[in-house]
């Protein structure tokens, strides 16, 4: 029944020409996002705005991070995967986070000397955001409601969850805490043309 209903409301919907579909060999469901990625922004590290209009054109991962988690050394990996597809067109960004654990607990300042000091991070990172919640940062509420980004809804459930959004505002991907950013799905889609 629940199925019915929706059908029916896709059929409405699609007479007023609000619901486009958008074809996709992955998701037949798939529609065009309600907001785009490129209209989003954030602050970085720093407390200066940044405007993902930037992005456009590029591959994106971004990731939820934290200082004192099992995964930190993801921090590594991630930093490796700058490193070697940065001049290709992929950017990395690292959204501190305090929400799982109380493992984030440090100022931006903190954070940042942590990041260096241990792992060389050179990756774009942002101030510490809320990823879950009713403080739920914009870029977070795009990246996991379908009715924003067109393409899934996704859970944040730990640190070091990361999303995947293609050149043109995609979302493409969303894997779990336990994925190496070195995972070969992420480099195979990383490596695509």
């Amino acid at each position: 029944m629940h199925h019915m209903n929706t059908m029916l409301l896709i059929s409405i919907l699609g007479l007023f020409g609000c619901y486009r579909q958008v074809k996709s060999p992955d998701n037949p469901m798939a529609r065009a996002a309600a907001v785009s990625f490129h209209s989003l922004s954030a602050r970085d590290i720093h407390g200066n705005p940044f405007s993902f209009e930037q992005l456009r054109g590029k591959k994106v991962l971004v990731v939820n991070t934290a200082s004192e988690c099992g995964y930190t050394p993801q921090y590594k990996q991630l930093q490796e995967l700058h490193e070697a597809y940065a001049a290709k067109g992929l950017v990395v960004i690292g959204f501190p986070c305090n929400q799982f654990g109380g493992q984030e607990p440090g100022s931006s300042t903190q954070i940042e000397s942590f990041c260096q000091k241990n792992y060389g991070v050179t990756f774009l990172l942002m101030d510490k955001v809320e990823v879950k919640g009713a403080g739920q940062h914009p870029v977070y509420a795009w990246l996991t409601q379908i009715g924003q980004n067109g393409a899934m809804d996704a859970e944040v459930k730990w640190n070091f969850h990361k999303f995947l959004v293609d050149g043109d505002g995609h979302l493409a991907m969303s894997l779990g805490s336990g994925v190496s950013p070195l995972d070969e799905r992420i480099l195979k889609w990383v490596e695509a043309e």
